[in-house]
């Protein structure tokens, strides 16, 4: 059990919080009159009072929102929680969706202390369930549920499509066939073919956003912007490519070219990265040959599904 210390709100991006006693919470928007509510995944921000108080120690001069943090709460260790946890706050309800943040402008208490706790220790939430709340009000966590489903962001990498110059058609694709299949789609991007993108977004999703697996479609050829696997290799702990070679003989059946495709699979933490192909017809070819037995690796990586052996 926690307890809300601080609520803070800022009218304007970029203006240092401040401290109001009781504040109304909107549903899939964030707290009433801060600016940085809005129809996103990061609409509150959640602190930890005993990181809050740790930093203090070191000799900083810091108040409640200096952070730049919506709520801080005792009795949590947020950023050791898994995302998917939600708080229930009376009749509010927020889920976690992002664990820590990349801090672009360092802001005037990493320039005096040299540190700030809330790109590592911060957390962000939607709404799900709107209502009033109050310092000194209890908080309850409520850990995801084993059976939820698998989480899924998708990239695509085309230069042209970045561009606006062509119609992104594979995206699209992979997202229709995982919403089929019963996965949670949480993030769709379409990027250059730039690696140290692409990097950037693996990285992201895989620690801060926690999504079970990402897809990639495009990048994997022989032309040199093609750069999809580097990237995908670069920020990857462990490989898995069963997978893509598993997908690349599949696709040898139908088409001898498959040949030709350097995709890979690995794994970050507890994320999967899976390449597919570049074209609408071979990502749903693809999607279909491995989605049936995809679930069983994902809830190994997941915690929520034992490994096994047939006999």
């Amino acid at each position: 059990m926690g307890k809300i210390t601080g609520i803070c709100i800022s009218e304007k991006r970029g203006v240092q919080k401040h401290f109001i006693e009781e504040a109304n919470i909107i549903a899939d928007w964030g707290i009433e009159g801060d600016a940085h509510g809005g129809k996103w995944h990061r609409q509150i921000s959640l602190l930890s009072q005993e990181k809050v108080d740790a930093f203090k120690a070191k000799g900083a001069d810091i108040h409640p929102g200096s952070f730049g943090e919506n709520l801080i709460v005792e009795g949590f260790d947020f950023s050791a929680m898994p995302v998917g946890t939600r708080f229930v706050i009376g009749d509010v309800v927020l889920e976690m969706t992002q664990i820590g943040k990349e801090c672009h402008n360092h802001c005037v208490i990493y320039k005096k202390m040299g540190d700030c706790i809330m790109p590592r220790e911060g957390v962000f939430a939607e709404v799900v369930e709107g209502g009033h709340i109050k310092v000194g009000q209890e908080v309850t966590c409520i850990l995801p549920k084993a059976d939820r489903p698998y989480t899924a962001a998708v990239i695509t990498l085309s230069d042209k499509g970045a561009a606006g110059e062509r119609e992104d058609k594979s995206g699209p694709a992979i997202v229709e066939v995982l919403k089929s299949a019963g996965y949670d789609i949480k993030e769709t991007l379409l990027l250059a073919d730039e690696q140290f993108l692409l990097e950037k977004e693996l990285m992201r999703l895989s620690d801060q956003r926690q999504v079970n697996v990402i897809f990639t479609t495009g990048g994997t050829g022989f032309s040199e912007r093609d750069r999809t696997p580097e990237a995908t290799i670069a920020v990857c702990d462990r490989m898995a490519n069963g997978i893509a070679e598993a997908i690349r003989n599949y696709s040898m059946t139908i088409t001898p070219r498959a040949m030709f495709s350097r995709a890979v699979s690995g794994i970050r933490k507890r994320t999967l990265i899976i390449n597919l192909p570049g074209s609408p017809k071979a990502v749903k070819e693809s999607l279909e040959f491995l989605l049936p037995n995809l679930e069983h690796g994902l809830g190994i990586l997941r915690g929520s599904e034992g490994e096994c052996a047939r006999m």
